[in-house]
Parts: C-alpha cells; sequence; structure tokens
C-alpha cells in the first residue's frame, strides 16, 4: 500500500524458528553471468497467500515468495516493471497479481503461483499502481493508482472491464467488499469512494478525514468499513449510512495501513509512530501494540487463520507476530532502499555504494561490509574512486561533493559551489582534479588536494548529467539535458566543440 526507495547493500539472514533451513537466495532469479545478489530491494508490500503457506513480499527487486512454515525463500519473480508496489493473491491461491510503476511502466502483472510464470500484463493506468485486491468470488482485480482512478479488470479473459473516475488526486487503497458487489477506495483528496462493481457506478462518498487516506478494509460482514489517514486517526464506517463511528486514535504518526482478522473481531493498524496496534473491532479499545519496528510501518496483513499478523516497515525488515500473545516470532531482513550509485575501486578490490544518507565500502573478494560513511544531509547521486584507490568521492542532492580517505573512513574535504543537485563526479586519470557536472547547468574542475575551485565551464543550457576524462585527462566531455555533449580543455578550461546529435537528455557518456 505504501513505498519510497533507496540500497544500501546487505548479506540477508532470514530469522525464522531454529528449524528453519536458509535458502541461498543469491540463486533465485540471477541474470545470465551473475555471480550474487548484494540486497533484496525495498519493501513495498505484503500479502499472504489464501492458504497461509506462502508470503508474498513486493520490493524494488521483484516480488520475494517466502515459504511461512521454513522461512525457505521460495521463488523471486521479476518483470520489467521496476519498483513493485502492490501485490495481491487471488481467492484460490492460484494467481499472483502484482503492479507497480518505473519510466512508464504501470502495468499489472499475473503470476502462476505453481509455476512461477507470468501469465498476463494487464495495461491501462497512467501512473503508479498502488494497490490491488481480487474479489472474494475471484472473478475481477481491483488496481488503484495515482493517476487517480480505480480500473477493475476482468480475472478470466485478463481485459479491463471499466475505469472508474471521481477522485481527484492519487487512490492508494481499494477492498472489496465480501459479497464482491462493492469496492471502495481511499484516497490522497481525504475521500472514500464506494462504487458497484457491476455497473461502475458511484454508490456514496464518506468523508471525514483530513489528510490523505492510506488504507481501506471491509469487515468479514460487510457491515463496517474500517479507513487509516494521515490525520493520524482510524475511522469506521457504517456502510448502509455512511456515518463513522467513534474514531480511533493512538498512532502517534500517520495511519499507514488497517486490516481486520479473518473472524472480524479484531481490527490491526500500523502507523508512521514504528507500532503496530491491535483493536477490539466492536468496542475500540485498544488489546495490544506490538513494539520492535525502528521506522514506519506501512503495511500490515492476516494470516487465514488468523494467528499471525505480518507488517513491512522502512526499517528494511518484515515482522511476523503471534496475535493470541503479542509475541514477535519472526523477522525477515536484509531488505534496503535503491542503490542510487556505484562504484568499484582501480583495484576491483573495493566496491563503494551510495544511498539516501551514507556510502558503503564493500569487500568485492569476502563480499563484506568494510565502511559506512556518514554524514549526509541529502541523497548521495554519484560516487566515484581516485585512481590510486585511496579517496572516494560522492555528490548528492545538496550540490556539495565530500572527499573520503577510503582506508580510514574519515571524512577529507567538503566542495562547495553548485548550485543545484550533482549529477556527476569524475576524477582526471592522473587523479588531481575532480570534475562535476550539475543541475545548475555548469562544469566545475576542483583540485583534489585543496578542494578549492579550479575552473567553472559554461555553456549547457540546461542540466549537465555526466561527465568524463579522457583517458590522456586533457579533454573532458559532458552530456546534457540540452541534448548536447560538449568538449572542454582541462587545463585552460577552454571550449572544444560540441556534437548535438541527440533529440533528447544525454544521460550518460563515456
Amino acid at each position: 500500500m505504501k513505498t519510497i526507495f533507496v540500497i544500501t547493500l546487505s548479506f540477508l539472514f532470514v530469522s525464522f524458528p531454529p528449524d528453519a533451513a536458509a535458502q541461498d537466495y543469491t540463486q533465485l532469479s540471477l541474470p545470465e553471468g551473475a555471480k550474487a545478489r548484494l540486497g533484496k530491494g525495498f519493501i513495498e508490500n505484503i500479502a499472504y497467500a489464501p492458504d497461509g503457506k506462502t508470503l508474498a513480499v513486493a520490493t524494488g527487486a521483484g516480488i520475494w515468495l517466502y515459504d511461512t512454515y521454513t522461512g525457505t525463500e521460495v521463488a523471486l519473480l521479476r518483470g520489467d516493471i521496476g519498483l513493485i508496489r502492490a501485490v495481491a493473491f487471488s481467492p484460490d491461491g492460484t494467481t499472483l497479481a502484482s503492479g507497480g510503476g518505473f519510466r512508464e511502466d504501470y502495468t499489472i502483472r499475473l503470476w502462476d503461483s505453481s509455476t512461477k510464470e507470468q501469465k498476463a500484463l494487464l495495461s491501462g493506468h497512467t501512473s503508479n499502481v498502488r494497490s490491488l485486491a481480487f474479489s472474494p468470488d475471484g472473478g475481477t482485480l481491483a488496481s488503484g493508482s495515482s493517476d487517480g482512478t480505480v480500473r477493475l479488470w476482468d480475472t478470466m479473459n485478463e481485459q479491463l472491464k471499466r475505469t472508474l473516475s471521481g477522485h481527484t488526486s492519487a487512490v492508494h487503497s481499494v477492498a472489496f467488499s465480501p459479497d464482491s458487489k462493492t469496492v471502495a477506495s481511499g484516497s490522497s483528496d481525504q475521500t472514500i469512494r464506494l462504487w458497484d462493481v457491476d455497473t461502475g457506478e458511484h454508490k456514496d462518498t464518506f468523508l471525514g478525514h483530513t489528510n490523505k487516506v492510506n488504507s481501506v478494509a471491509f469487515s468479514p460482514d460487510g457491515k463496517m468499513l474500517a479507513s487509516g489517514g494521515d490525520d493520524l486517526s482510524i475511522r469506521f464506517w457504517d456502510i448502509k449510512t455512511g456515518q463513522y463511528k467513534p474514531t480511533l486514535a493512538g498512532h502517534a504518526g500517520g495511519v499507514e495501513a488497517v486490516a481486520f482478522s479473518p473472524d472480524g473481531r479484531i481490527l490491526a493498524s500500523s502507523g508512521g509512530d514504528k507500532t503496530v496496534r491491535l483493536w477490539d473491532a466492536h468496542t475500540g479499545q485498544q488489546e495490544q501494540a506490538f513494539s520492535g519496528h525502528t521506522d514506519k510501518v506501512y503495511s500490515i496483513a492476516f494470516s487465514s487463520d488468523g494467528k499471525t499478523l505480518v507488517s513491512a516497515s522502512w526499517d528494511e525488515t518484515v515482522r511476523l507476530w503471534n496475535v493470541g500473545t503479542g509475541q514477535h516470532k519472526a523477522t525477515i531482513s536484509g531488505y534496503t532502499g535503491s542503490v542510487s550509485a556505484l562504484a568499484f575501486s582501480p583495484n576491483g578490490k573495493t566496491l563503494a555504494s551510495g544511498c539516501h544518507d551514507a556510502i558503503w565500502l564493500w569487500d568485492v573478494d569476502a563480499r563484506q561490509h568494510k565502511l559506512t560513511l556518514e554524514g549526509y544531509r541529502s541523497g548521495i547521486t554519484s560516487v566515484v574512486y581516485s585512481s590510486d584507490n585511496r579517496t572516494v568521492a560522492s555528490g548528492s542532492w545538496d550540490g556539495m561533493i565530500q572527499l573520503w580517505d577510503t582506508e580510514t573512513g574519515k571524512h577529507k574535504l567538503t566542495l562547495e559551489g553548485h548550485t543545484g543537485d550533482i549529477r556527476s563526479i569524475m576524477f582526471s586519470p592522473e587523479g588531481w582534479t575532480l570534475a562535476s557536472g550539475s543541475n545548475d547547468g555548469t562544469v566545475r574542475l576542483w583540485h583534489v588536494n585543496t578542494g578549492k575551485q579550479i575552473q567553472t565551464l559554461l555553456g549547457h543550457e540546461e542540466s549537465v548529467y555526466s561527465v568524463a576524462y579522457s583517458p590522456d585527462g586533457q579533454t573532458l566531455a559532458s552530456g546534457s539535458s540540452d541534448g548536447t555533449i560538449r568538449f572542454w580543455h582541462t587545463v585552460t578550461g577552454a571550449y572544444k566543440s560540441t556534437l548535438s546529435e541527440h533529440t533528447d537528455t544525454v544521460v550518460s557518456i563515456a
């Protein structure tokens, strides 16, 4: 149901009960020629199979499937969709649906749960797919999107049935009534809408939330709808009257997800205060609060028998909880945000990976984490090694470039001058100079030892996305969103020539 992004590589461990046999996840769906996978991608959503035997975890790397009894990884499902934001199992468990969004690929994919093969590709949304839900009768799949629409798909012929329009902003959650006749949708426009599944007609609008509605869920008897939002509240709505009952308050941050237990007695909620809470669905009294996550908890799901609750968090873990005792049962870890920048040291022994607030250095042969370079205020966009392996430079969204000692991890210098994001950095072959390209449209040359700016190269009309030195170090090339590549003399800073055949952004050059 939720999202957000970025990866610090780490080796993965599944903390299931002692008898859980750990499977080598690096063997799952590796591309040809790849030796290992570092990191599992950032967690986006979770879903139980109806029989409770499989847990699906949507990530930036694909969909990881787990055997819930042994804790072993069963499969990694991957398509070209990029970031997976939502997953849902069909009622009979034979199909898994996934949706997301990346570079205008806003498709929904249907997977065969047995063979792990893709069955169908559903196209139509014009922005990120945020939520998916199968109708209880299995005949319809609903999808909610950032394009503000809800789409209903026929699961038999795998075709679009109808598009439900009315929300004025992103749809974050969709849910079917138990009789499959109504679908509810929650949106950033602060409303909840009910729709007739057969006709597509708008039935009702529930008003009351004062901020984004993140999650909606029908009670098993179909008489109530629960909703959670960024206004810190959980609301129960009477489906017939549209009136909401007493509001539940307890989360200190926005309510990210709500879910009814299979018997309808318990409502679970999770939020920005890092907790998962259980409420008596009839009295509204809080029964339990699960603590252990160290960041926002944005997705929760009950097992089919109602005895286990699973939660996914920005702390990069999935946790399983015993609903009856409140005890923490297991943790699946190793998930991380997406890697924003990577660079090998010239000797090939170390890999640097950049995420939103740190750089991690890895021993390539041992595949072990060596150092973490911390202190960033904003996302890292580029990392590069000096030719002598002793220095790693990084550029970030705050327009600054940082230099670090690769042996000690100590910060050496900060290079300031750009007025926009740093898009690319490159050491000269001899290692004395660093070149940087930025959103401010300039290329700048820096003295590595002193941190002093040597030259500002002006000429590009838009952002500079990539810079590259010639092997002899005499020429610097720069690629820009103005569609041109420019060549510069590195000693004098003089403009030499332009390649202008591209008709759109030049993203990378080498």
